[in-house]
C-alpha cells in the first residue's frame, strides 16, 4: 500500500520568495521518488516478475534526466495565479505530468524506431536486447538492436510489444496520481478537466503526426497544428492551467496563462525541430538526424518546402520530397544543407525569438509579480534557446 503523503512546504515555510521554479523542479524529484516506490511495492504484489522487468524499468526511465519543464510550467502558473504555502497539491501534478511524459516518450521512440532516448537506450531497444529467448542478441548487449531493425525480428517484436505496455503502465500511474490529487483539492474538479483535455489533445497529436508522415505532407498549415497538439498544449499551455486551476484562477487569468503556453511552447517546439536537425546528440542525449531521416513534418521541413517551391530550388525539392522512410546519411547532409540554403532556418530561428517575445507579454498581462515573471522568462529561454525581452522591463 502506498505510504503517507508528503507534505511539501517551502525552504522557508511562510516565505513566498522561497518558492522558485527551480526549486520546484528539484522537489518535484523528491516526489517523483516517493509516487514511484509505492507504485513498485504495488507492482511486487502484483507479480514479481511483472515488477522486476517492466515496473522497474518504467521508474527508471522516468527519473533518468529530462528537463522537467512541465512541472516548471505548471509552478509558474500555480505562482501566477497567486499559489503560496503548501506545495504538495502542484508537486504532485508536476509528478504526474513527469510520468505522462515518460508514457508519451516510450511510445514516440516505437513509432518512430528511435533507439536512443535520454542519453541511452530507448525503451523498445532496451526490452529488445533482453528478449528471454534472446536470439540475435543477449542481455548483456541491448544496444545491438538497432532502430532500423528492431521490427523486423522475435526481440524486435518483443521489444515494442514491451514498450507500449511499459507506456500504458506509466500512463495509469500518472492518471492515478493526478486523480488522487484531485480528490483532496478544493480544486479538484477544475485540475481533473484540464489534465483531460490534455491527454485527449496528446493522442490527437500524435496521431496526426504518424497521419502526416504516412502521407508524405508538406504544408506549413499542417506542420504548425500538429506543433500546436503536441508541444504547445501539452508542454506549455496546459501545464500552466494546470497550475492556475489548483490556485482557483479566474477565467481572464487562465486564459492569459494559456495564450502564454502557446507561444511559449512553439518557441519550444521550433526549438526542438532545430535541434533535431542541427543539433549536437551529446547534448540532446538523442541522435540529430531522426527527424530528417524519416522526413518528419516539421514546421522546418514545411517552411524549407515552401521556400524551395519559391524561389525555384529544385535541388531542395527534390532532397525534401517524400520518399523512402530511411534514408541514408548522404541524403541527410543534403537535406540538412537544403534547410540551411532555402532560409528555413533562419526563418525558425527569427519565428522562435517572436513566440518567444509574444509569451513573456502575454504572461506579463496575468500581473503575476516580477519575480514569477522572471522566473517564466527564464523557463522560456531554457526551452526556446534564446533570452527573450518584450517590451517591458522584468525588475
Amino acid at each position: 500500500m502506498p505510504g503517507p503523503r508528503p507534505t511539501v512546504a517551502g525552504p522557508a515555510e511562510g516565505d513566498d520568495a522561497t518558492l522558485t521554479a527551480p526549486w520546484a523542479t528539484s522537489a518535484v524529484e523528491t516526489v517523483l521518488e516517493h509516487v514511484l516506490d509505492a507504485r513498485l511495492r504495488q507492482a511486487r504484489g502484483v507479480d514479481t516478475v511483472f515488477a522486476r522487468d517492466m515496473a522497474e524499468r518504467v521508474a527508471t526511465f522516468a527519473l533518468r534526466g529530462g528537463k522537467r519543464l512541465r512541472t516548471a510550467f505548471a509552478w509558474c502558473g500555480w505562482r501566477a495565479a497567486g499559489g503560496s504555502g503548501d506545495a504538495t497539491a502542484v508537486l504532485r501534478t508536476g509528478a504526474a505530468l513527469e510520468l505522462l511524459q515518460a508514457c508519451a516518450l516510450v511510445h514516440d521512440d516505437v513509432m518512430d524506431g528511435s533507439p536512443v532516448r535520454r542519453g541511452g537506450p530507448a525503451l523498445h531497444v532496451e526490452f529488445a536486447g533482453r528478449h528471454p529467448a534472446g536470439p540475435g542478441t543477449t542481455p548483456d548487449a541491448p544496444e545491438t538492436v538497432t532502430a532500423g531493425s528492431f521490427g523486423a525480428s522475435a526481440a524486435g517484436s518483443f521489444g515494442a510489444s514491451a514498450a507500449v505496455l511499459a507506456g500504458d503502465l506509466a500512463l495509469a500511474w500518472a492518471d492515478d496520481l493526478l486523480t488522487e490529487t484531485a480528490l483532496g483539492s478544493p480544486h479538484g474538479a477544475r485540475l481533473h478537466q484540464e489534465w483531460r483535455a490534455m491527454r485527449t489533445e496528446m493522442v490527437a497529436g500524435q496521431y496526426r503526426d504518424l497521419r502526416a508522415q504516412a502521407s508524405g505532407a508538406s504544408g506549413d498549415e499542417e506542420a504548425l497544428a500538429i506543433a500546436a497538439l503536441k508541444s504547445a498544449r501539452y508542454t506549455v499551455a496546459r501545464p500552466l492551467a494546470l497550475g492556475a486551476a489548483l490556485a482557483g484562477a479566474d477565467t481572464r487569468t487562465t486564459e492569459t496563462l494559456r495564450s502564454a503556453g502557446h507561444c511559449a511552447g512553439l518557441a519550444f517546439q521550433l526549438r526542438d525541430d532545430l535541434l533535431g536537425a542541427f543539433g549536437d546528440p551529446a547534448l540532446t542525449g538523442k541522435p540529430a538526424d531522426d527527424d530528417l531521416r524519416s522526413r518528419k513534418l516539421t514546421p522546418l521541413l514545411a517552411a524549407a518546402v515552401r521556400l524551395a517551391g519559391a524561389t525555384g530550388d529544385r535541388e531542395a525539392e527534390r532532397v525534401l520530397a517524400p520518399g523512402a522512410h530511411d534514408r541514408p546519411e548522404h541524403i541527410v547532409r543534403k537535406m540538412r544543407t537544403a534547410l540551411e540554403r532555402t532560409g528555413a532556418r533562419a526563418e525558425v530561428e527569427a519565428r522562435t525569438a517572436e513566440l518567444a517575445a509574444a509569451a513573456l507579454r502575454h504572461f506579463e498581462a496575468t500581473g503575476a509579480e516580477a519575480g514569477v515573471r522572471r522566473e517564466f522568462a527564464a523557463l522560456v529561454e531554457r526551452a526556446a534557446g534564446i533570452a527573450p525581452r518584450p517590451a517591458g522591463e522584468l525588475v
